[in-house]
């Protein structure tokens, strides 16, 4: 077998490997061993092969990791955060724990200001 069919082969491997876990790590080696494949097919040898391959992946992570830097995923808010929760009591009133009704679902949830939930108790006494 050619050596630029199993280069490329490894490279379809890598994308389709990505395609499934999102990092993007994969779809650089993936690129990487398509560089490779294309040094193979001009019959550069395998260690020109080689080396053009981890070139491009060597480049290709570290521009990953930059790009990851640049734009970190903590701007990515949950779905979750800032829903309505129904208060069921203090776990722990010191520390600003309280207990809460979320999706039928009992959670702890961090408190960032106490006087809301104060006005929100007050406000819900208050109904029928």
């Amino acid at each position: 077998m050619e050596t630029y069919l199993i280069w490329l082969a490894a490279g379809f491997a890598l994308v389709i490997a990505e395609l499934v876990t999102g990092t993007f790590f994969l779809l650089v080696l993936g690129v990487a061993a398509f560089a490779g494949s294309a040094t193979a097919w001009f019959g550069l040898g395998f260690w020109v092969e080689a080396m053009c391959a981890a070139t491009v992946a060597v480049a290709g992570v570290f521009w990953v990791r930059q790009r990851r830097k640049a734009s970190p995923q903590a701007d990515m808010a949950s779905l979750d955060v800032g829903q309505t929760v129904t208060f069921d009591a203090w776990a722990s009133r010191e520390q600003g724990v309280a207990r809460v009704t979320y999706r039928n679902t009992q959670w702890d949830a961090a408190v960032e200001d106490e006087r809301d939930i104060e006005r929100a108790l007050k406000v819900a006494k208050r109904k029928p």
